[in-house]
C-alpha cells in the first residue's frame, strides 16, 4: 500500500514538475493590430508539425490577441483585409490575402498572394527559433516582428515598416475595383509575370542562377530586412532562443523606430531604410519611363 503511495506521489510530481516546464518553455504570439481597420489574421502550420489553433480570427483595430504555441511549431501569419459575409451565403471573402476558406476560420489553407508573411520555425537547429517577414509572395500590409526575452541568437526585430501599395509599380499593383484605384495590394513579379526568371524556378531554382530583380529591390530597398526573392537568406532570417514574439499588423514606422532604438540589435540591415518611408502615393512602373 505505501508503495502504491510513493509511486502515485512520485507520478503526480513528475507530471506536474513536467507542466510547469513546458508552461515555461512555450511560446507565445502577441498579435497586434494597429491599422486602422479590421484585419482577419490567418495562421497555416507546415507539413509534419503540430496544429496550432485558431487558424483565423477577427482583429478590431487597436486590439490585440495573445496565443500560445507548440514548442516545435513552424509556419506563417498573415492578416487578411477588405473582408466582407455574402449576406445568402454566409460566406466570407476578402479582398487581400484571403485563404478560400469561406470562413473566418483558414483550416488548414495559406494566404492568396499578395500577403506579406510572418514566417517561423520554434526550436530548430541548436533550439534556435528562425523567423523572418517574406515579400517574395507580395506585399498586403506593413508587419513588424518583436522578439521579447530572448536568452540566444541575435533577437532582431524585423519586418515591413512601409506602406508600399501607393507606391507599388503599377504592373504589380492590386486596386480595390469598382471605380476605385486606391491600391490595396503588392503583387510580387513573380505573380504578376509568371516568368521563372522572377520565379527562382526552372533553369533559375539556384542561388547562382536567381538573383534579385527590379522589382524584388523595390521591396529590399524600401524594407531591407525582409525577404525580396527566394534566395534573400543572408539578410533576412533572424534567430533566437527562448523569446516570445510580437507582430504586430501596421506599425507606425517612427513610433516603432523609437520604441527599437534602445534595444541592442547586431542585424546586418537597418529595420526601415528612412528615405522610404513616405515614398508617395503615385502609382509608377519600372518596366517603363515616367
Amino acid at each position: 500500500m505505501d508503495r502504491l503511495l510513493f509511486s502515485a506521489t512520485f507520478l503526480f510530481l513528475f507530471l506536474f514538475n513536467f507542466s510547469l516546464f513546458s508552461a515555461v518553455h512555450s511560446t507565445t504570439f502577441k498579435i497586434v493590430n494597429r491599422c486602422r481597420h479590421t484585419i482577419w489574421p490567418g495562421i497555416l502550420t507546415g507539413a509534419n508539425r503540430p496544429l496550432f489553433n485558431p487558424t483565423g480570427f477577427v482583429l478590431k483595430s487597436g486590439k490585440s490577441r495573445t496565443l500560445r504555441v507548440p514548442r516545435f511549431w513552424s509556419g506563417r501569419v498573415w492578416a487578411r483585409t477588405h473582408c466582407s459575409t455574402e449576406p445568402s451565403t454566409g460566406k466570407l471573402s476578402c479582398a487581400t490575402a484571403d485563404c478560400g476558406s469561406g470562413r473566418i476560420e483558414c483550416a488548414g489553407a495559406g494566404a492568396i498572394p499578395p500577403a506579406t508573411l510572418a514566417e517561423f520555425t520554434l526550436n530548430g537547429d541548436q533550439g534556435l527559433d528562425f523567423y523572418d517577414v517574406s515579400l517574395v509572395d507580395g506585399y498586403n500590409l506593413p508587419v513588424l516582428i518583436i522578439a521579447k526575452g530572448g536568452t540566444r541568437g541575435g533577437c532582431s526585430s524585423t519586418g515591413c515598416l512601409v506602406d508600399l501599395n501607393g507606391a507599388c509599380p503599377r504592373e504589380l499593383s492590386v486596386v480595390r475595383g469598382n471605380g476605385s484605384r486606391e491600391g490595396i495590394a503588392c503583387k510580387s513579379a513573380c505573380e504578376a509575370f509568371g516568368d521563372p526568371v522572377y520565379c527562382c524556378s526552372e533553369a533559375y531554382n539556384t542561388p547562382d542562377t536567381c538573383h534579385p530583380s527590379p522589382y524584388s529591390l523595390f521591396f529590399k530597398n524600401a524594407c531591407p530586412r525582409s525577404y525580396s526573392y527566394a534566395y534573400d537568406d543572408k539578410t533576412s532570417t533572424f534567430t533566437c532562443a527562448g523569446a516570445d514574439y510580437i507582430i504586430i499588423f501596421c506599425p507606425l514606422p517612427y513610433t516603432s523606430q523609437k520604441l527599437l532604438s534602445a534595444r541592442k540589435d547586431s542585424a546586418e540591415l537597418p529595420l526601415v531604410n528612412k528615405t522610404m518611408l513616405y515614398i508617395g502615393r503615385h502609382l509608377r512602373s519600372l518596366s517603363s519611363p515616367g
